[in-house]
């Protein structure tokens, strides 16, 4: 089992760098590898170091960020709700985070270093508001889950509508915003959301044998000295940070979180000590080679990372819907 593990990590985190490779040679201007190297490390070609470094460089780390959060948050839904159709994008945390994120840019345009606490108060808020929907008429059931999930985050996508009608002045940046992406994005954007989402992932790791007995059912997690409900409230508010955070620069980027999980569980099981890591390196690598296709498959032209995502996701999500093997 050791040496399986050592394999899959092995291999995974190759993927990793070799994609962290791609994306730093491939673009509208290409670089070989020796360019690469020598722009980085031995005094080359300043313009070759300028795009690596000033334009690249933050961009790949906030794919890499936004990956590794989406996919850990989506895990940890799954988990603590006993359902494979939840991921932040599909049962409102994603539009809860944005609702707060457009809210705080139009009514306190100057506050920009409170967005991504900001949207981790709005996924929290949609994410516990999803749950007791779901408990409202007794037990929460999975289809109610789902169900309530989309009805929130309608009503937060009519609000954020709202705003940007409100406020045109960030109608621009709203359009940018609900596609989801890493455009323009700089080293400084990433500071705070990048110790919300390590320190998120290092929690959850942390937490990741505890939650595996939620998977046993509440009795028999409780018999074995789990408190069921606070551990349960606790891991809800940490995926809704992980969300927020990355909600915060990259906009709604949507279907890593539902995506990864699935493929995390096909590689390594179901012991949440061993997928939170492998969710990591599979959602940072998906997440990173979904910007690279998007910039460069109709270059001149450039799309929304979240574009290629969500055509990656949607019919993921239908076969999920429709297979038979576990029921909604």
């Amino acid at each position: 089992m050791k040496r399986r593990l050592v394999a899959v990590f092995s291999v995974l985190t190759a993927v990793l760098a070799v994609t962290v490779l791609l994306a730093f040679t491939v673009g509208s201007a290409r670089f070989t590898l020796k360019e690469m190297f020598a722009a980085l490390f031995n005094g080359g070609d300043e313009t070759v170091r300028f795009i690596l470094l000033s334009l690249r460089l933050p961009r790949i780390a906030a794919a890499a960020l936004a990956g590794a959060g989406l996919s850990v948050a989506g895990l940890l839904l799954q988990t603590v709700t006993d359902n494979d159709l939840c991921s932040p994008s599909v049962i409102g945390v994603n539009a809860g985070a944005g609702f707060a994120v457009i809210a705080v840019m139009c009514i306190f345009p100057a506050a920009y270093r409170l967005l991504p606490f900001a949207a981790f108060a709005g996924a929290a808020a949609a994410t516990l508001t999803v749950l007791g929907i779901s408990f409202s008429v007794g037990r929460a059931v999975r289809t109610k889950v789902v169900l309530a999930g989309v009805a929130v985050a309608a009503l937060l996508n009519a609000g954020i509508s709202f705003f940007s009608q409100l406020y045109p002045d960030v109608l621009a940046s709203y359009a940018s915003f609900s596609a989801g992406g890493f455009s323009d994005i700089y080293a400084d954007d990433l500071i705070v959301p990048a110790i919300m989402i390590a320190g998120g992932v290092a929690v959850a790791s942390v937490l990741s044998r505890r939650i595996n007995l939620l998977v046993l059912g509440d009795d028999i997690a409780a018999g074995l000295g789990t408190a069921v409900k606070p551990l349960r409230f606790f891991t809800l508010l940490l995926a809704s940070m992980l969300c927020g955070a990355v909600v915060s620069f990259a906009g709604l980027l949507g279907f890593a979180g539902l995506i990864v999980p699935h493929m995390a569980r096909r590689i390594a099981g179901h012991d949440l000590r061993v997928l939170v890591p492998v969710c990591v390196l599979c959602g940072a690598s998906l997440v990173i080679l979904s910007d690279l296709a998007a910039r460069t498959l109709f270059s001149p032209a450039e799309l929304p990372a979240g574009i290629l995502m969500a055509a990656l996701g949607a019919p993921f999500f239908l076969y999920l819907l429709f297979r038979g093997k576990r029921t909604v």
